[in-house]
């Protein structure tokens, strides 16, 4: 126990060997308040530092759910634009049916046939473009040719449609190929 005791004594001294060598370094108020000041401006930039890390992480997420949702409403758009060609053909065919000039027609199984499949189509999200008539916009339309303008309100509109053009949820797939009155 004695051993104890004098370990006890030799700690107590150390500490107030501390304490009086504390004492003597008695910091002046002037270096603690620049301590508190730097110490404010370190909390400050590491809040700063920490809002704007997570308002990037937020963003990052934000962003990810919307290319997710983006690609998950326009996955079909290489399938739907290979059978763009395909529904230009059965237009084509069903024109020329209803032309009073040829004596061919479509029977009633093959016109119901098309009305399903525009139906599934537009389900789908395609819809296609109305041209004829509407002014020329090189955003939507691509001209091939340019003619003299039947009426003088149809200058710089579009006369004729040579291919339709095609949206896929309200996003160009393919540009219509018209005929431009000037």
């Amino acid at each position: 126990m004695s051993k104890d005791k004098a370990t006890d004594a030799k700690a107590s001294e150390e500490q107030v060997d501390a304490v009086k060598a504390s004492k003597s370094k008695k910091p002046k108020v002037a270096d603690l308040l620049e301590e508190i000041e730097d110490l404010n401006i370190l909390l400050t930039e590491s809040k700063d530092k920490h809002l704007r890390l997570f308002a990037e992480f937020d963003n990052f997420k934000k962003r990810n759910i919307r290319e997710r949702l983006d690609l998950l409403k326009n996955a079909g758009q290489d399938t739907l634009s290979a059978m763009l060609p395909i529904v230009d053909d059965f237009d084509r065919a069903k024109a020329s049916a209803e032309d009073e000039k040829t004596e061919e027609t479509l029977s009633e199984g093959v016109s119901m046939v098309y009305n399903k499949l525009y139906n599934v189509l537009e389900g789908k999200g395609l819809k296609k473009m109305v041209s004829n008539g509407e002014a020329f916009d090189p955003e939507l339309h691509e001209a091939i040719t340019k003619i003299p303008a039947p009426t003088e309100d149809m200058k710089g509109k579009v006369i004729d449609t040579i291919e339709a053009g095609f949206y896929l949820n309200e996003k160009i797939i393919r540009h219509a190929k018209v005929v431009v009155g000037e």
